[in-house]
């Protein structure tokens, strides 16, 4: 058996024995030992084109299987075009397995064709091993239960296997860890607890526990039972003054009137330890536990939260009723749309946050799987994410990623799947108002900028998302009302299909500004 059959099986054997289960593989030359390893491997593989893509699909694929797993590409841009979905695992704590074929080591720097420095490509990103031959003690000091990892394989010609491989079977790998003991926190203070993405049931479990105030974003994983608010960003500004402590879970990213919350000098907040590479806190600690426990606290203080959050979502949706077909609308739809078991994927910018003001708390046995790219917040490969998590999880009751039309746009090439791959049912809502209408809410969207702010920020396109779903062979239908998305939705589930809700962008950002009045009318 040749050096690089010989390194290519061993390393696959080695993925088998640390769980995992899948792999997302691209063409090449140079990664052929590597993808015959795999296709005679038990690892189940997905073939794709393009480079960034696979990395997201792949991050899809472990977020909902929780489970590692691998992507494989061939030497030179096609390992750079992995570094996206590498930064968001690594900030999200996702288990990525890269695996860059290269040249050998010796023609580093000689001008050789398709060759660069891949060492340490991905930063501080990635743990990183540079494998020239088999390596068990650089393999076992790399690894990580979270996050990527990076295994550049140099395999030298011959690249064709020969020789008969074995494969160790597939199962038996756990992947759960222990609990970690807990501490008891003192009562007495005015506390909310705030679940951020992968926060995890333990944030609703304390806040239920002591009757403290819930603001769990929706891809928290606590947005359940007696405590969670639904507009509790909305309410911040209004009754936020009175709180003396926060018990923060998981990354929370979403509202900036929770970020002032955390940055207020009088608050102490208190920190339960998250997954993935958070090592400078955008505000201050007062402690950070492995985990937290409470007793039953004064009840009063949930009650007054609970009360102004029935009375404000009562009043969000009187409001957003007298505006026509709105993104508002698209998420409640959504959100109707979606049973218990079921995934949703979510994209960036505006489709999270008005899932975050339209969502009502369900009970707890109602649970939903709710998740997005929260690790560096960006709308790169969400509809590649969004499939790999619809094929992570193939029990989901059903599946729904719901996006703006910029974001659908940026990965259409997500779209692209060969016709023997296997295609997760799964239902893409674009809510697309021709362009970037999150800027309308922010300062870029002051009066004062608005002759720039089209062409600077809100970049219309006028795409034709028909015309686009059809080239890639994908179901498309348009809609352009509650009632139509509604019956869309209410419609077939079998493969992939676009559903585009048309809505406009010219009111964003006075729509925005009225929601935000709603609360101090309380």
């Amino acid at each position: 058996m040749n050096p690089s059959t010989t390194l290519a099986a061993w390393l696959i054997n080695e993925l088998i024995q640390r769980g995992v289960e899948q792999a997302v593989i691209c063409p090449g030359s140079r990664n052929a030992p590597l993808l015959f390893a795999f296709e005679r491997s038990p690892i189940q593989i997905h073939s794709r084109i393009d480079e960034r893509t696979a990395g997201f699909l792949a991050l899809g694929i472990a977020k909902t299987s929780r489970r590692p797993v691998a992507v494989v590409t061939t030497s030179g841009t096609a390992a750079a075009n992995l570094h996206p979905a590498v930064l968001e695992a690594a900030h999200a704590g996702v288990p990525l397995v890269v695996l860059t074929a290269d040249r050998p080591a010796a023609l580093r720097g000689t001008g050789a064709n398709q060759t660069t420095d891949q060492r340490e490509l991905y930063g501080d990103a990635a743990t990183f091993v540079d494998l020239e031959d088999v390596d068990q003690q650089g393999l076992d000091d790399m690894w990580r239960a979270d996050g990527p990892v990076h295994l550049n394989v140099c395999l030298a010609e011959p690249l064709m296997p020969d020789g008969e491989l074995t494969f160790a079977p597939i199962g038996g790998v756990s992947v759960a860890g222990s609990e970690p003991v807990g501490v008891e926190l003192p009562l007495g203070k005015r506390t909310v607890v705030v679940a951020g993405d992968d926060a995890g049931p333990a944030a609703r479990i304390l806040a239920e526990a002591a009757h403290w105030p819930l603001m769990a974003e929706p891809t928290s994983g606590a947005r359940t039972g007696s405590s969670a608010l639904r507009t509790y960003r909305l309410l911040l500004p209004t009754l936020g003054h009175e709180v003396e402590r926060v018990v923060v879970f998981g990354h929370p990213t979403l509202s900036r009137p929770v970020a002032s919350l955390l940055s207020r000098e009088d608050v102490e907040v208190i920190s339960v330890q998250a997954k993935g590479r958070w090592p400078i806190r955008p505000f201050a600690i007062a402690a950070e536990y492995a985990a937290l426990h409470a007793g039953a606290d004064d009840p009063a203080w949930l009650a007054r939260w609970r009360a102004a959050d029935a009375v404000l979502g009562a009043a969000v949706d009187e409001t957003i009723a007298g505006w026509g077909f709105t993104p508002y609308d698209v998420a409640r739809e959504v959100i109707a749309a979606l049973p218990p078991g079921g995934l949703l994927v979510v994209g960036a910018s505006n489709p999270i946050r008005d899932l975050d003001i339209m969502g009502v708390p369900t009970p707890v046995h109602e649970r939903r799987m709710v998740i997005a790219n929260r690790g560096l917040a960006g709308i790169d490969g969400t509809i590649s994410t969004a499939i790999g998590a619809a094929l992570g999880r193939p029990h989901s009751t059903r599946a729904i990623a719901y996006v703006g039309d910029v974001t659908f746009l940026h990965d259409l090439n997500g779209l692209l799947i060969g016709p023997a791959q296997t295609r997760p049912d799964l239902s893409i809502v674009v809510a697309n108002d021709d362009g970037g209408s999150i800027f309308a809410t922010l300062e870029q969207g002051a009066p004062d900028y608005a002759a720039a702010h089209e062409e600077l920020f809100a970049t219309p396109h006028g795409a034709d998302l028909a015309s686009l779903c059809k080239g890639f062979g994908v179901a498309h239908q348009e809609v352009r009302s509650a009632a139509d998305l509604a019956a869309a939705l209410a419609g077939s589930t079998r493969g992939i299909r676009v559903i585009e809700a048309r809505v406009g962008r010219a009111d964003r950002r006075d729509w925005d500004q009225a929601l935000k009045a709603l609360a101090t009318s309380l």
